[in-house]
């Protein structure tokens, strides 16, 4: 095993070494000012390489299911370091007002991929949890929609619903599923109690 990460670690320092050379003598010759686009806004690729270094083994190194616990910190140690790859190269912070979501999502891609590869079926719940919470605050990222979470605040009893469902039919266990269709049932009821607020909210105001 100690092999196979020394392996890894040279493969990922040779890529960075590659990657600076590259963007050292690349901009340049584009005519671009090699002082602004300095090789020092590259420092995310240590980000980066950390994160590497925990998603890799698992995908390299087999009959160890124990490591794809290493996706869980790996995948959003590896998705900080490509938004601070992005912000440092072209001077945009600002981005992280828009993809802030995307550190949520990809841990519960995180927790998917461990359930995967150790056949936890637990982990699936936070996967489902964190997933759709990262996938909806993605989009309220994006459009500015934050005021929709007065009603899709439901996707949180729909997501362990959803999660509580798949594990009772692995498991082939009826109270797990019941769980899981109560609160299914329980999400589609505050949305539809919600939703009914909301709009008798707006015709009031309306009204007066």
């Amino acid at each position: 095993m100690q092999k196979e990460i020394l392996i890894l670690l040279g493969i990922i320092l040779v890529l960075m070494g590659i990657a600076a050379m590259i963007f050292s003598l690349g901009i340049p010759v584009l005519g671009l000012s090699l002082w602004f686009w300095g090789a020092w806004r590259l420092w995310p690729l240590l980000v980066i390489a950390l994160g590497a270094l925990l998603v890799l083994p698992p995908l390299f190194v087999r009959g160890r299911p124990g490591l794809g616990l290493l996706f869980i910190p790996g995948l959003p140690i590896l998705t900080t370091g490509g938004i601070l790859l992005l912000a440092s190269v072209f001077n945009w912070w600002a981005v992280w007002s828009w993809l802030w979501p995307q550190l949520v999502l990809s841990l519960g891609v995180g927790f998917l991929l461990a359930a995967l590869y150790t056949r936890v079926i637990w982990l699936l719940v936070p996967a489902f949890v964190f997933g759709a919470n990262g996938l909806l605050m993605q989009f309220c990222a994006i459009t500015g929609f934050w005021e929709i979470w007065a009603v899709l605040w439901t996707i949180e009893p729909l997501a362990l619903g959803l999660a509580f469902l798949v594990v009772g039919a692995k498991k082939q266990s009826a109270g797990l599923f019941l769980v899981g269709i109560i609160l299914c049932g329980l999400a589609a009821i505050g949305l539809i109690g919600m939703t009914a607020v909301l709009a008798l909210s707006t015709f009031w105001s309306g009204l007066w």
